[in-house]
């Protein structure tokens, strides 16, 4: 009986020192950016949309989406606008879940004060229930970046951003996250 009540605590012992070493290493290789270029795939009530990013830490994001109505995302770490040819939507980024996505210090925190949990042996995840957000933040097991997150969107749906081809601290242009006017 002893045997197997050590060999339980040997086991919940390595499996907590495993997860430990991959929070070390997600803190560590996040530590580093600055910025990231990235691909991504955005999935939201089925719909795919796809495009590519910059992310300048803190808070600030440019994205252009694929597709002929020219829609781009940019925040400027106060705000967040979204326009097409169409529409112009403008938000505090502070009621989007980008306030705590693009905020490097806050993930590092949440990452080191937060379990991880895993997926299909492939990815790490932190869930951050933040102001009324849900979010999951996923990271690759094999070299512990970032690869995407998942949100409720503020109409509730549920939004699913999958990125690729990252490119982490490139010579990037400061002027992308200028706020575009409404037409």
């Amino acid at each position: 009986m002893k045997i197997a009540i050590f060999i339980l605590i040997f086991f919940f012992f390595l499996q907590n020192n495993i997860f430990a070493s991959d929070k070390e290493n997600i803190i560590k290789k996040l530590s580093t950016i600055n910025n990231i270029s990235f691909k991504f795939i955005q999935t939201i009530g089925g719909k795919d949309e796809k495009g590519k990013c910059v992310i300048k830490y803190p808070k600030k994001i440019y994205c252009e989406y694929e597709k002929r109505n020219n829609k781009i995302l940019v925040s400027n770490g106060r705000s967040l606008v979204i326009k097409n040819n169409n529409q112009f939507y403008r938000y505090p980024i502070k009621s989007t879940p980008f306030e705590f996505i693009l905020d490097k210090e806050f993930l590092l925190n949440k990452i080191n004060s937060s379990q991880l949990s895993e997926v299909e042996d492939k990815y790490l995840y932190i869930q951050i229930n933040e102001n009324n957000n849900n979010i999951n933040i996923f990271f690759s097991k094999k070299n512990y970046e970032i690869i995407g997150w998942q949100v409720e969107d503020i109409y509730q749906n549920l939004a699913v951003t999958y990125i690729f081809e990252t490119s982490i601290n490139k010579v990037i242009n400061k002027k992308i996250f200028v706020l575009p006017k409404s037409n």
